[in-house]
């Protein structure tokens, strides 16, 4: 053991990389506080704890911090329309600054000069996490274990990780058979590295498991019914005019069996159960990562694909159309700042507070179905949608001049 250097707090999951990272923070002489997020992966949170303490930290801090993700990160995403590169709709990249956050909050309480994180050199959210914790608290000091040379050069692989676990006794969920890295929050399943690595290779992974329950289910295969029952979404917030304002997913009712959901965090997981039966959501792409390589990812986000389309529907249906061009443009930018790991930079919170403000009309009920990985919209109705029935009906003029359309035209097509 080197000389003792304090404490730090580190961002723990209790994979194989964080675990190992916890016993390799402590041979370098740290007191390790770890920190293990609730953020709706299917997690058995007592036996992490329980791993945790065994490998030899001195504290753990196991939070459930689901409603502050889905309240106050998803929901803005969703009413941006956030995709980023027009596909992915940043499950991962949503969750870091909400653990940051927390990660941060737990080195104040603990007088810890320092915070850990088990990022790669290579990927995203080593710049997620760290922009995060320096934005909140500037003085932070970050340890990166695979951006360290005495780290990085005796684990140069995911097969010395598992020597090293072995040898010292660190139960890890990986083995040979399964190299890839799964990342899980509410929002999504992301699946990247190992065999995923050559893009051309056709993917065999193991299905998706029902959240609280131990054994696999093949929740994301299309193997659903013809059609599940269609939903209907409502936008706007009952209960106050600063609320109102708010204009976000407030209440599901599935149209077979009438169940409703309302509350925020009830209402997504219900949604991801809804999706996630019939395949709604699943991508495999090749991305941009901020430092500056493509990379392959597999994602399922169902709940969250839900949701877009619903919102996209009934933002068409009641927003101004020169204010939604604008809207739109912000939502490539908050796409792109969220990504990249601004979201507690200045511009970010001033895109937010834009993308907010857009929402004033966004008000009103989608019906929608989703079948075989689809999600198919089928009506909607808003009280402040300027649609006019009468103005476009092909049966009555309405308050129209058909003859107006003539000079409309003409002055279009001058140049």
């Amino acid at each position: 053991m080197s000389e003792p250097k304090g404490t730090v707090v580190l961002a723990y999951s209790g994979g194989l990389d964080t675990s190992c990272i916890l016993a390799w923070l402590q041979e370098q002489g740290y007191a390790v506080v770890a920190f293990l997020a609730n953020i709706g992966q299917n997690e058995d949170f007592a036996a992490a704890r329980k791993k945790a303490l065994a490998l030899g930290a001195k504290k753990v801090y196991v939070e459930d911090v689901r409603r502050e993700f889905v309240e106050e990160f998803v929901w803005p995403a969703v009413q941006a329309g956030a995709l980023y590169e027009e596909r992915y709709p940043l499950g991962t990249a949503l969750a870091r600054p909400c653990i940051a956050r927390r990660l941060v909050a737990i080195a104040r309480e603990e007088r810890a000069p320092y915070v850990a994180h088990g990022a790669t050199g290579k990927g995203n959210d080593q710049v997620r996490f760290e922009l995060s914790c320096y934005a909140l608290c500037p003085g932070i000091q970050v340890i990166a274990p695979w951006r360290l040379p005495e780290f990085y050069r005796r684990f140069p692989g995911r097969r010395e990780l598992m020597d090293y676990a072995e040898k010292h006794g660190i139960p890890v969920p990986v083995t040979p058979q399964t190299p890839w890295s799964m990342d899980e929050n509410l929002m999504h399943i992301s699946y990247e590295a190992g065999i995923l690595e050559n893009p051309k290779v056709i993917h065999h992974l193991p299905p998706r498991r029902p959240r609280g329950r131990g054994r696999p289910q093949p929740n994301w295969k299309f193997h659903g019914g013809p059609c599940v029952a269609g939903e209907a979404a409502s936008h706007g917030s009952p209960g106050g005019r600063e609320q109102g304002r708010r204009r976000v997913p407030v209440k599901v009712t599935n149209a077979t069996d009438g169940a409703t959901r309302q509350e925020a965090l009830e209402l997504f997981i219900y949604l991801n159960e809804i999706a996630g039966k019939h395949g709604v959501g699943r991508i495999d792409i090749v991305e941009n990562r901020f430092v500056g390589m493509k990379s392959r990812g597999i994602y399922e986000t169902p709940a969250g694909t839900i949701l877009y389309h619903a919102h996209l529907d009934i933002e068409a249906f009641t927003m101004d159309r020169e204010v939604r061009k604008i809207k739109q443009g912000l939502a490539l930018k908050f796409s792109e700042l969220v990504y990249n790991g601004f979201w507690h930079s200045p511009e970010c919170e001033f895109v937010r507070q834009c993308v907010g403000r857009s929402q004033d009309a966004v008000h009103g009920r989608v019906r929608l179905a989703v079948l075989k990985g689809h999600v198919y919209v089928l009506g909607r109705e808003s009280p402040r949608s300027p649609y006019n029935e009468e103005l476009v009906s092909m049966n009555v003029q309405g308050d129209y001049e058909p003859a107006d359309a003539t000079g409309f035209i003409n002055i279009n097509s001058l140049r």
